[in-house]
């Protein structure tokens, strides 16, 4: 086999017309913040009424400027709803985002939001590779809802880097009856 060398490089995968979606770029921009009630109950059990509402107004609620606070309870307690109310009042002219619940809840509810406002027809008969791999935590459910929300519209949809992918579906052509 002889190759020319003076030949210039071709790169494939550009000239593919393959379109890489990067599920990372939907992560959110704002850093986390934890907000347990732990600390806050009585015995590990119960929640005063009278002392948390002393907790909140007392509370420095300006250390969760910018951030996504993540409001939950680690102990094994049944918190009643009006905490995390209360809790939201006090900090939501500090936050960019409250939530009730852990960090991969908080991703798996963002990643679908996110998800359900994106056009699908603009990869109408395109070739789709969803990338994987990456730094940050993108959960599960976001590739299986992206997946769902593209099956209607993409040409091919494929899982992973561009020069490695693994084929995941690819619109069957229907045959003219002449």
């Amino acid at each position: 086999m002889t190759t020319n060398i003076d030949a210039p490089l071709i790169n494939r995968v550009a000239e593919s017309g393959l379109i890489t979606l990067n599920l990372e770029d939907f992560f959110p921009k704002a850093p986390f913040a934890a907000f347990d009630l732990k600390p806050y109950l009585f015995m590990e059990l119960i929640l005063k009424e009278k002392d948390f509402r002393e907790v909140c107004k007392n509370f420095d609620w300006a250390q969760y400027q910018g951030k996504n606070l993540l409001v939950f309870c680690s102990a094994d307690a049944i918190i009643p709803t009006w905490a995390y109310m209360l809790v939201t009042m006090h900090a939501a002219q500090f936050t960019e985002n409250i939530f009730q619940g852990t960090e991969e809840e908080f991703l798996k509810a963002h990643y679908f939001n996110e998800i359900k406002n994106i056009d699908a027809t603009t990869f109408e008969d395109k070739r789709i590779v969803i990338k994987g791999c990456g730094n940050k935590p993108v959960p599960t459910e976001a590739y299986t809802a992206l997946t769902q929300k593209l099956l209607p519209h993409a040409q091919s949809i494929m899982y992973g880097e561009p020069c490695s992918t693994v084929p995941i579906y690819k619109k069957k052509k229907v045959p003219l009856n002449l």
